[in-house]
């Protein structure tokens, strides 16, 4: 048996939600690069442009969708937009609302997008995608977690619920859908440098490195393309015999 049959995903579509920049991107790009064609996902029309176009030149084959998740509906329009385009192997569910408050400082419209993005965009996704996958008899969904759902911190309550009743979600499904050969798990990062952090690394520098260093057994935040690896192996045949299942990428903590 050879890596490609393994770990390959040529002829496989791949949608990956939120990926303009960060852990989304890098993920497409490495769909893209073990032969999907993968459809990017923004808030804006041509928001993935770059990532589009290192995509493009770098020979794969790559489209684009926008939508805005937090609208109602939206979810269930995408994935009927993305089928359009070609039937849908693999859904990466990374496109996400973080907004950093303790309990007694989140407000209604907080908690409202951050369910609305988090968990209700993904009940939408699931529900249109998932019998498409299961008549199909293959399907993976790689849903972004996070260290949150099983650690908590009070900076990030709304955020940390709403990632562990994500995880929740896909672990009912997988139960339901795994006789179809339709898998789902949950990749879950520890600290990731990204966009989402910029004001903290950029606005205090020695706060940031000591921060990083406190975090995880490693001393450091990770980088978008070491989440890339664990998302293939979820998104191919590797992971024929996992479902239900999160994998932490923390850097030990």
């Amino acid at each position: 048996m050879s890596l490609e049959s393994i770990f390959g995903l040529k002829g496989r579509t791949a949608l990956v939600t939120g990926s303009s920049r960060g852990i989304g991107a890098a993920i497409a790009e490495g769909l893209a690069g073990a032969g999907a064609h993968v459809i990017l996902h923004g808030v804006k029309p041509g928001s993935t442009l770059a990532v589009q176009e290192k995509i493009a030149a770098s020979g794969a084959s790559v489209s684009e969708l926008a939508a805005d998740l937090a609208e109602p509906g939206a979810g269930h329009d995408l994935i009927r937009r993305a089928e359009e385009i070609a039937p849908v192997d693999i859904l990466v569910i990374n496109a996400s609302a973080q907004i950093n408050a303790p309990l007694a400082e989140l407000t209604n419209d907080d908690l409202t997008l951050q369910l609305a993005v988090n968990l209700g965009s993904t009940v939408d996704m699931l529900q249109a995608v998932l019998p498409r996958m299961a008549a199909r008899k293959w399907g993976r969904v790689v849903s972004l977690g996070s260290i949150n759902q099983l650690r908590p911190k009070s900076i990030v309550t709304a955020y940390a619920a709403t990632k562990a009743a994500q995880h929740n979600l896909i672990q009912s499904q997988a139960r339901d859908y795994a006789r179809d050969n339709v898998l789902l798990n949950t990749l879950a990062p520890g600290l990731v440098d990204t966009d989402r952090n910029a004001h903290r690394r950029d606005g205090d520098p020695e706060a940031w490195a000591e921060y990083t260093r406190t975090i995880n057994w490693m001393g450091r935040a990770a980088h978008p393309q070491e989440m890339v690896g664990a998302a293939i192996f979820l998104s191919s045949e590797a992971c024929s015999f996992m479902t239900g299942e999160s994998i932490f990428l923390t850097g030990g903590v």
